[in-house]
């Protein structure tokens, strides 16, 4: 028995060295030696092993990119040196007069290190031992959020470090998101009812922000390092840092060049100005930075910003049209979002017709008149924006633009949730566009996943009557499709062979494609987890949906007013009836060990989240229950144990107990 243990903790070591390679190869040099799925058989192998042998935990574990459930407010943290801003320059001139200024102090010309700057939120990264021990927001400069937990789970930051890489090192650089990923995340956001971000920039930061890492987990964020602080290395050049770093495991920026001259750093502006666009992520500007590490001892500091570097910021790109009308919108969910459509114009390389205008807010701040000349920016958005309005230019009688009171499809009065911004229809039966919302939702990758019915086929089919409901999918017939344009017989029974295969997708698959508002993927694998099937959901009155993971008042609200309507509940159970998952699959016991005995789990706890913690428990057949009583057997104690709690538990006897009491309780058992 013991030769089995030690072999599995050798492979848990060998796993975990072999996977943060195979990291390494993926994330920082582009070049993966194994797919995507060996990859995640042997991730899984891992967790399982992690899993059997707890004693082992490692918060720098690849397996600790998923993030952890904890929900902890973020401790403050003084950074080691200040993280100081940079002075910001606009003109050819302003770039000249720095230049000028550094070889002018230092007596000599001076090499450049010219960067971009990306349009992100700053971090600094602290290593010790090389290992990732923490990670921090620049905060006021001096202290900073100490966000370790959710920048763990970022796959682009090395947990631990290559080579010969120093004691101690800071390293400091953007969290970012692409822009593929802000556009699917906004997708996913307006799907469920929630507001979209304004940019990459304001994702990235509230990202960083969560208060639950998990969550984090699943937000496309990266890091991008331009700064080594250390002083073990003797470095001569910033250049002879960065090459430094990437030996040792982080992501430096490809685009960068030590210039030689003020026409190469003219040059490199004028090429990045335009090559920006072609980018996967954003940049707002060039850094330029004394190349010469000396010379920036010499040089120095202000109270704000080094006087070795300094930002070049592009020009937000502007262009003028004329606004021809403002439609709405009816999402999934009912909600009305304004949409202005222009004449088409030309701005960042792409042709522009349309941006949103989110809310009734927007319209009212900028007084939008049909027929008026605004001016839409694209500098650091993704979606083009209209942010002003040439008054001047504004016409004689032109009609203002007014938010409609009544739906524009189906004509129910409008609505507005108290504390939200956004209007909408609540004919939720009865307005097609949220019908076929719903429908398309349905079929979607992450719910339940019928890739052969596409948008436009699920128009079609709606407009024929053969789609009213979600459950409709699953009385289709291969004869029912061949009626209709588009459909040929292989195309048709494939279509219906995926929509019989669909009824395998798991509870929380199912949960999610029902199309609750605010109920995402991730919110509903929660409740899945909580309440096991969907009866007890059905039953949950808000207090016990508040009583979950990451469920508050809105999302608690939103699922009981689902629920309480008596046309949702006859859905329910003609999905019930077609087939579908409507339970979580029994787990298998790792062990009986703890069966028969019942734990409160109470506080926070470092070496585990509370959710692992409650799984560990059931997998080795303990109860987990919420509140504490004569029936109860242990509460499981970590840091912040509620007094409430504690005081019960004493009162009547329960035995308090430690994580590391209840490993060796495991193991003796």
């Amino acid at each position: 028995m013991e030769s089995t243990q030690v072999s599995e903790k050798e492979r848990i070591i060998y796993l975990r060295e072999f996977l943060h390679e195979q990291n390494h190869k993926y994330y920082v040099l582009n070049s993966p030696v194994i797919s995507d799925m060996e990859f995640d058989q042997l991730m899984h192998e891992l967790q399982a092993l992690e899993a059997a042998h707890p004693e082992m935990a490692d918060v720098n574990s690849p397996t600790q990119r998923v993030g952890s459930d904890v929900n902890a407010s973020f401790s403050q943290v003084r950074h080691n040196r200040p993280m100081l801003s940079l002075g910001n320059t606009y003109s050819r001139q302003e770039v000249a007069d720095f230049y000028n200024r550094v070889c002018s102090d230092a007596g000599r010309s001076l090499d450049i290190s010219c960067e971009l700057k990306f349009d992100g939120t700053s971090i600094s990264l602290i290593y010790e031992d090389g290992q990732l021990v923490r990670a921090a927001t620049r905060g006021d400069g001096v202290v900073g959020d100490d966000v370790t937990r959710n920048v763990r789970t970022i796959p682009t930051v090395p947990l631990r470090l290559k080579g010969d890489y120093p004691q101690t090192l800071e390293m400091r650089g953007e969290i970012l998101m692409p822009i593929a990923g802000f556009e699917e995340l906004n997708k996913q956001r307006a799907d469920i009812g929630e507001p979209a971000f304004a940019n990459p920039r304001n994702a990235a930061a509230g990202s960083l922000k969560l208060q639950n890492s998990s969550l984090a987990a699943e937000r496309p964020l990266m890091c991008m390092l331009y700064y080594v602080l250390t002083d073990e290395r003797d470095f001569q050049t910033h250049y002879e840092s960065l090459e430094a770093a990437k030996e040792w495991g982080f992501v430096i920026s490809p685009n960068y060049k030590i210039c030689h001259s003020l026409e190469e750093i003219y040059a490199f502006i004028d090429e990045w100005d335009v090559k920006r666009h072609d980018l996967p992520y954003d940049i707002d500007g060039i850094v330029l930075k004394v190349n010469d590490l000396a010379v920036r001892e010499e040089l120095g500091l202000t109270a704000k910003s080094p006087r070795w570097a300094v930002a070049y910021k592009f020009k937000a790109e502007q262009a003028h049209s004329r606004l021809l009308e403002v439609t709405f919108q009816v999402g999934r969910t009912g909600v009305v979002t304004p949409v202005a459509n222009m004449e088409p114009v030309q701005l960042a390389g792409t042709v522009v017709k349309r941006a949103s205008l989110h809310n009734l807010g927007i319209i009212r701040d900028l007084d939008l008149h049909v027929d008026d000349t605004v001016v839409i920016e694209k500098g650091g958005e993704i979606i083009p924006k209209i942010v002003g309005v040439d008054v001047e230019k504004r016409i004689d009688g032109a009609r203002p633009v007014e938010f409609p009171s009544v739906c524009p499809v189906c004509g129910a009065t409008l609505v507005r949730i108290e504390g939200e911004a956004a209007y909408y229809c609540p004919n939720y039966n009865g307005c097609a566009p949220q019908i076929v919302g719903r429908l398309t939702h349905f079929v979607e990758r992450g719910a339940m996943d019928i890739e052969q019915l596409g948008d436009e086929k699920i128009e079609l089919l709606f407009r024929h009557g053969l789609l009213k409901d979600i459950a409709d999918f699953y009385t289709l017939t291969a004869e029912e499709l061949l009626s209709l344009p588009g459909f040929q017989l292989k195309s048709a029974n494939k279509a219906i062979e995926a929509i019989a295969e669909s009824k395998k997708q798991p509870f929380e698959r199912v949960l999610f494609a029902i199309g609750i508002r605010y109920v995402g993927a991730t919110v509903a694998k929660r409740l899945a987890s909580a309440f096991k099937n969907i009866d007890n959901l059905i039953a949950a009155p808000v207090e016990q949906l508040k009583a979950a993971q990451d469920i508050g008042e809105v999302i608690a609200q939103s699922v009981r007013t689902f629920f309480d309507k008596e046309e949702n509940i006859q859905l329910i159970n003609r999905l019930r009836d077609a087939g579908l998952q409507m339970s979580m699959k029994e787990q298998v016991l790792a062990s009986d060990s703890l069966s028969g005995k019942q734990f409160v789990v109470s506080g926070v706890f470092d070496a585990i989240s509370r959710d692992d913690l409650k799984a560990l428990l059931a997998s080795h057949g303990g109860k987990v229950v919420n509140s504490i009583s004569g029936k109860t057997d242990y509460v499981v104690a970590g840091a912040n144990m509620g007094p409430a709690k504690l005081e019960k538990a004493q009162k009547l006897g329960v035995s308090i107990i430690g994580y590391d009491d209840l490993l060796k309780m495991i193991e003796t058992e």
